[in-house]
């Protein structure tokens, strides 16, 4: 092998589902794979097999350890800790086999369970770590939990990732606002994720449809969003909302009921694989995001041409869009704001182009040979640091 063609390994929890960090890592493997030649292998620990939800280039291997730590979300505490720790023991002997086997240049964690462990594998590879979270929803104490010694063990659990950040080789943040959060480090690189669809046209902003892409959790806010929709479409009554989401819905559903919502102009789908299709169908994206570690459908929708409107949380949008030229962005909370410019873009059909047009143009730099690029370089910069 070339000395420039490395060996990389992504170690993530899995790829079976539609989140943003399985999107990401497809993306970046497959150009890693395809495009620079590189040997990538993605290790994960979930699912029953190594199927990816995102297409994934035969040039990529995946290796499934098949240890299912989300067996244990629903038991007990001490139960829990109990099977977490044995799983643990598990993952690093297995982890440390294969990466013996493998002799990676470079091993990636997207900063799960691995990271206990991951800098004292003697390898010889060059570890990194992905952060795709903000600092306040990583590793974030479970509010069902009460008790005072459970949290006593997420507060040590919680600090002792601090410790193990800082012996990485670099730690990848996705915009500066994620930098700051993280003064104790030195060790720091930004680099944004990727846009993770091929753009082949653009909407013509016709359809009188509003869309959202993401999971049904509390981070991302969707009980804002129906409250946001409960006065919008009242004013536009001939527009619907459509959310395409991994999770269960079926909160969202009876709040639906609770809010007086037209179910026939606002529907709560599952996931969908070809999202490029779904923004062609739409006019504007709504991202009602309580928090963000990026933002991945903001660029894909700019790139299809939408306009976007999204709370101004922690991170990702603030990085993205530019307030009043290519989307709007809301102060976190404020529902009557978001509400009334959702309505002024439905209503300026001038606006909602020239938005779309100015968003198409910022991402074109995040197109993933722009960001394969920035890890190309981080890659051989890292490389050349090691063998001085």
């Amino acid at each position: 092998m070339n000395k420039d063609k490395y060996k990389i390994v992504y170690c993530t929890p899995a790829l079976y589902s539609a989140g943003g960090t399985e999107r990401v890592v497809s993306v970046k493997a497959n150009y890693f794979a395809d495009v620079l030649g590189y040997d990538v292998t993605i290790i994960v620990t979930e699912g029953k097999n190594g199927n990816s939800f995102f297409p994934l280039s035969d040039k990529v291997k995946v290796v499934n350890l098949g240890l299912n730590f989300e067996e244990f979300w629903n038991v007990s505490f001490v139960k829990k800790i109990f099977l977490y720790l044995k799983k643990q023991r598990r993952y690093k002997k297995h982890l440390t086999d294969e990466l013996l086997r493998i002799r990676p240049d470079f091993t990636i964690t997207t900063l799960r369970r691995e990271i206990n462990f991951i800098n004292s594998i003697n390898d010889g590879s060059i570890k990194i770590g992905e952060q795709h979270l903000s600092r306040t929803n990583y590793r974030r104490i479970d509010s069902r939990f009460t008790h005072f010694y459970e949290a006593l063990f997420f507060k040590w659990w919680k600090n002792r990732v601090v410790i193990n950040l800082r012996k990485l080789d670099r730690l990848i943040v996705l915009t500066s606002d994620a930098a700051s959060e993280w003064p104790e480090l030195s060790n720091i690189r930004m680099i944004p994720d990727p846009l993770s669809i091929k753009v082949n046209q653009v909407s013509s902003l016709t359809s009188k449809r509003v869309i959202t892409i993401g999971r049904y959790s509390y981070e991302k806010g969707y009980d804002i969003l129906l409250q946001i929709w409960s006065l919008v479409e009242k004013k536009c009554t001939d527009w619907q909302l459509d959310v395409f989401a991994m999770g269960d819905p079926t909160p969202y559903v009876k709040m639906m009921d609770d809010l007086s919502i037209d179910k026939k102009r606002c529907h709560l789908h599952s996931s969908v694989v070809d999202v490029e299709e779904e923004y062609l169908k739409s006019s504007i994206l709504v991202q009602p995001s309580r928090t963000e570690g990026f933002g991945l459908v903001i660029v894909e929708a700019m790139a299809c041409g939408l306009p976007v409107i999204s709370f101004d949380c922690e991170n990702g949008p603030r990085s993205i869009i530019t307030d009043g030229e290519d989307g709007f962005l809301i102060p976190v909370f404020n529902i009557e704001l978001f509400a009334d410019r959702l309505v002024r873009l439905m209503n300026d059909v001038d606006l909602s182009i020239s938005m779309g047009k100015k968003g198409q143009i910022k991402a074109q730099s995040y197109q993933i040979d722009s960001i394969g690029l920035q890890w190309k370089q981080l890659f051989d910069e890292l490389m050349n640091k090691n063998a001085v």
